[in-house]
């Protein structure tokens, strides 16, 4: 026999020996159920088909709502019920607040230095504080509620503009979102104005933030199998090196604007956000740099534009395949607002039947269907398993927002499910659209405040009609945020009803 044949039969011999250990070690450690096989070196990567959420969906069904993964040489913790992530997120929340190290977090995380990619420490608890005290309190949302009603009030206008014509609502959701997160941010509009080099800056951005969610959903193989650099393998390193570069020269151009300007130069100067961190770039200029402003401005920014404006789409196309909960909407608003004024974000708590809507847009379509990875600091026990340290963990709340066994019809638009049960903390672990424990989106309140008073504004503004008779294509694109696979095209034509309100825009 020659030496190759030997090879062979070496492996042949070695690869169930391998398999029947790896199976061995997980009864004797108590870890919990696994995927069989678990292959040399790549684990279970052979799994994994986009879209991860339903992939992973479908493991769960299959081998438990507690499922230990190996990726390459990471431990992923794949979790998918409301029992198990609520131990994750309450006796476990401590040892879960950490961040994997991965390459997207190395180079667009600044070193692991940002909010969204540090781990828990004095850093990162320094950086939710400033986001959930300063720029995201309820006292300083409520300081720029003029700019968010403005914007909202302007894409109506574009809208009457349209004379019934086909429109873009993808393009015009996108658009609201970055002209009030960038007025809330730093007092400048981009779009729909009429200063050509304000528009030009605002399309280089937009240009910029569309590559930063296209790079944030393309998974580098090296953060599961580094060894292949060693082959010469290469990843979108650097890619996301150059667009750091972008990202970097442009906040800095934009900083270096915006400490020129006095007050009064630019609309609310004071109240802006980056005014806020400026202030306390004077107070520690050493720590709060201007890499830093640029690095919590990024994270504001993505994950404030993007998955609302989603939001919003993926909503408004529900309603067009279901005219009648429209029609019970705008019934709703016209008689707790009436017909002779606007809706405003006051105004959202007397209607419960709009916030329905929108629970239930976020469960059908939650803007992060695997929430953001967390990772263990050190051994512990869920769900009776033993996890040690290190381990990943995902939540697949798409999962849980589809399960049967939670929800009666999961794949059914249906607001009334939520009818007495508006908030979406009163369904626990079962609705988590913003994540949950220490490291909880401390956007929510702005995100349901722009999200539902524009909904409603559109109900209670316009009728609204599909471009032909066929229901609206629901079709998931790729994207961690989940996108529409086609951008949703309408008509729409001004309510009669509305017209004295509307004929003062």
């Amino acid at each position: 026999m020659d030496v190759f044949s030997l090879y062979i039969v070496y492996l042949a011999l070695l690869l169930p020996l391998y398999l029947f250990a790896t199976r061995f070690r997980s009864k004797i450690s108590n870890l919990p159920p696994t995927v069989f096989p678990t292959l040399p070196i790549i684990g279970h990567l052979y799994l994994l088909k986009p879209p991860l959420y339903r992939t992973f969906a479908k493991i769960s069904a299959r081998y438990g709502p507690i499922i230990l993964l190996q990726l390459g040489f990471r431990r992923i913790l794949l979790v998918s019920s409301p029992s198990a992530v609520e131990e994750c997120f309450t006796k476990n929340d401590l040892v879960f607040a950490n961040r994997p190290k991965m390459v997207y977090g190395k180079i667009m995380g600044n070193n692991y230095t940002s909010m969204s990619w540090s781990s828990y420490s004095d850093h990162w608890r320094n950086l939710r504080r400033i986001a959930s005290t300063e720029l995201l309190s309820l006292r300083h949302l409520n300081k720029l509620y003029e700019i968010r009603m403005d914007e909202c009030r302007l894409m109506i206008h574009k809208l009457l503009l349209t004379n019934s014509s086909q429109v873009n609502m993808k393009s015009v959701f996108y658009e609201l979102m970055l002209n009030v997160m960038m007025r809330m941010i730093s007092g400048k509009r981009y779009f729909g104005g009429d200063i050509a080099d304000v528009e030009e800056e605002g399309k280089r951005f937009k240009k910029i933030l569309d590559e930063v969610f296209l790079s944030s959903s393309a998974s580098d193989v090296m953060d599961y199998l580094p060894s292949l650099s060693w082959l010469g393998v290469k990843g979108p390193e650097k890619k996301l090196i150059a667009l750091k570069e972008k990202i970097d020269v442009f906040f800095q151009e934009l900083i270096n604007q915006l400490k020129q300007v006095k007050p009064g130069e630019v609309e609310n100067k004071n109240n802006t956000m980056i005014e806020v961190l400026f202030s306390l770039q004077r107070s520690n200029p050493e720590y709060y740099t201007d890499q830093m402003i640029t690095s919590f401005l990024m994270v504001l920014l993505s994950a404030g534009t993007e998955t609302s404006s989603t939001t919003m789409e993926w909503g408004l196309s529900l309603m067009l395949n279901d005219p009648q909960v429209i029609k019970k909407a705008r019934n709703e608003i016209d008689l707790h607002v009436g017909k002779y004024r606007l809706i405003e974000e006051s105004d959202i708590a007397n209607l419960p039947y709009l916030r329905c809507i929108l629970n239930e847009t976020l469960r059908l379509y939650p803007p992060a269907p695997l929430l953001v990875p967390h990772e263990s600091s050190e051994d512990t026990i869920v769900g009776g398993y033993h996890i040690s340290r290190g381990t990943m963990l995902l939540v697949n709340q798409w999962a849980i927002n589809h399960n049967p066994a939670l929800w009666t019809n999961p794949e059914r638009f249906n607001p009334e499910r939520f009818e007495g049960l508006e908030d979406t903390r009163d369904y626990g672990y079962k609705l988590i659209p913003f994540g949950s424990g220490r490291r909880r989106c401390p956007g929510e309140g702005l995100a349901l405040r722009v999200v539902g008073v524009t909904l409603g504004l559109l109900i209670q503004c316009f009728e609204w009609e599909k471009v032909n008779e066929d229901m609206v294509d629901m079709t998931e694109g790729p994207g961690i945020i989940v996108p529409k696979a086609k951008p949703l095209i309408v008509k729409c034509t001004p309510r009669l009803v509305m017209q004295d309100a509307l004929s003062q825009l």
